[in-house]
């Protein structure tokens, strides 16, 4: 393919719409304050510290043969799958990577700067099972999946897709990378992952973003274009399609999350602080093995420390150790000098008051923790067994909610408001100044799903409740959405492409 094909017009910025219910804006967002700090530098140290005893004494298996004869050169000490590491090896590592970069976009006017003070939310992904209030709980389809990318493309507070926001098992498995794949890079122009599910899938991956980015090979490495998530098989142990993952993605200078997957009670210790030993350890050996594949690679520290129930064995989230976890976690994170990743998680089975109170807890911690890439951020269900869309409207109404809260707060001359306290006097009201018309619309954030009236006006209307507004602005944003353009040339290609491997099998599966 020629040069001049490669480097194409990128894909042109996407134009907000007045149609479809009222939003916020698409926009950045930064932390304007300081993360706040769970322990003490003594006591963050201490955990640093234990993470490396893990790693030099206990070790972590690693299945991929590569990965284990490239510690062994390395100068790790080898024993089977076993890798036992100096700790010193490990922290020079991680050292190499960078402390901010930039996920780029299909649509250039949605590239995601990753760290600083920079915050981004995403849709859900990865349940198995889909859900709405009309057709109850179902299987995960393509139909479904497809309907939740456009949902989440539409939804403004949602910066980027988090990965498929629901498996579409009616699409077989040796080839449902590709089509998800197409599907995703031609209904959404915001970044996205890629699941680390095998090196073919991988590579098939890396060359359909390149394709619809219109950039060549070398401007891909330059540029960070997709992300992949590496969870690891709590306790201490990274599997092959996790490592061939890192083998891939890292080798092309695209970003990786490395999130240990450790519910203390069941894959991790009892206690939040030796959860996060092992989190912290695990997560450790991941990005030092991003860094040995190639140094400076854009990696991100996940943290996905939550509990179980220990009656049931339930995973549960949005607890109290969940937001001691991710406060501990964004320590730890700028500890390293890397980007932090957590999630927006509940456990409830039902969008109630339980799906609220989880989420509301767990954003508050993402938020507070000093989190740059919040997965799961809008409609995740049932500790990530479903995907649901009416949480999703109802999710991403508190991220805007979040936004707003984040945006710097106006303290000049004119919002002190003096001379109009002076006009109203003792006794008076605002509702008539000039001041407050002047700023009647945009005064204050109004929520979509948030309903201002009285009791009588409410009772009246037939006593719409959160779940009636979400089922709602479901179908209103469905029927706004309007898919990114994508030049003609461009979509030619990245069909015959993706034809071209589906009428060759795809990869090959067990099954």
């Amino acid at each position: 393919m020629s040069a001049e094909r490669r480097r194409r017009r990128p894909r042109q910025t996407v134009v907000e719409k007045p149609s479809g219910p009222v939003q916020p804006p698409w926009r950045l967002h930064e932390r304007r304050f300081d993360p706040t700090p769970i322990v003490s530098e003594d006591e963050l140290e201490a955990i640093h510290e234990a993470s490396l005893v893990v790693l030099r004494d206990t070790g972590m298996e690693f299945l991929h043969p590569t990965a284990r004869k490239m510690w062994a050169e390395a100068g790790a000490k080898v024993d089977g799958d076993r890798v036992r590491f100096d700790p010193e090896m490990v922290t020079e590592l991680v050292a190499t990577a960078p402390g901010e970069f930039v996920l780029h976009a299909p649509d250039p006017a949605r590239h995601l700067p990753m760290g600083g003070r920079n915050v981004a939310f995403a849709s859900v992904a990865s349940p198995p099972n889909v859900a709405d209030r009309a057709g109850g709980r179902r299987t995960g389809n393509r139909e479904d999946f497809r309907r939740l990318v456009m949902l989440g493309e539409v939804l403004n507070s949602i910066a980027f897709q988090g990965g498929y926001p629901v498996e579409p098992v009616d699409v077989h498995s040796s080839v449902r990378h590709l089509v998800a794949t197409r599907d995703l890079l031609t209904l959404t122009g915001k970044a996205l992952h890629a699941y680390s599910l095998g090196a073919q899938r991988n590579r098939d991956c890396l060359e359909m973003v390149r394709i619809v980015r219109g950039v060549s090979d070398d401007d891909l490495e330059a540029e960070p274009s997709i992300f992949t998530v590496v969870n690891c098989n709590s306790p201490l142990r990274l599997d092959t399609p996790m490592l061939e993952g890192i083998l891939q993605y890292s080798a092309r200078n695209q970003a990786v999350a490395v999130t240990p997957f450790t519910l203390a009670g069941a894959m991790a210790p009892v206690t939040v602080a030796g959860a996060v030993v092992q989190q912290n350890a695990e997560a450790l050996a991941g990005m030092a093995f991003c860094q040995l594949v190639r140094p400076g690679s854009p990696v991100i520290y996940g943290g996905f420390t939550s509990n179980v129930d220990m009656q049931s064995g339930a995973p549960a989230f949005g607890t109290p150790e969940y937001m001691q976890a991710v406060l501990l976690g964004g320590q730890l994170a700028r500890r390293y000098g890397v980007p932090y990743r957590s999630s927006n998680v509940c456990a409830a089975n039902a969008v109630d008051a339980q799906a609220a109170y989880e989420s509301v807890f767990s954003l508050w911690a993402v938020v507070m923790g000093g989190a740059h890439m919040v997965m799961h951020g809008a409609g995740w269900m049932e500790g990530g067994l479903q995907a649901c869309y009416e949480k999703m409207v109802i999710d991403a109404d508190m991220i805007g909610m979040v936004g707003e809260f984040l945006r710097p707060l106006a303290t000049d001359t004119d919002s002190l408001a003096v001379e109009a306290i002076a006009e109203v006097g003792p006794g008076g009201h605002f509702f008539g100044t000039a001041h407050t018309l002047a700023r009647f619309r945009d005064a204050f954030f109004k929520p979509m799903v948030s309903d201002w009236r009285n009791y009588e006006s409410w009772a009246e209307a037939g006593s719409p409740t959160a779940l009636d507004h979400a089922e709602r602005l479901v179908g209103e944003l469905l029927d706004a959405y309007q898919p990114p353009p994508l030049a003609d040339d461009v979509r030619a290609e990245l069909d015959d492409f993706t034809d071209r491997r589906i009428a060759e099998g795809g990869v090959e599966t067990d099954f």
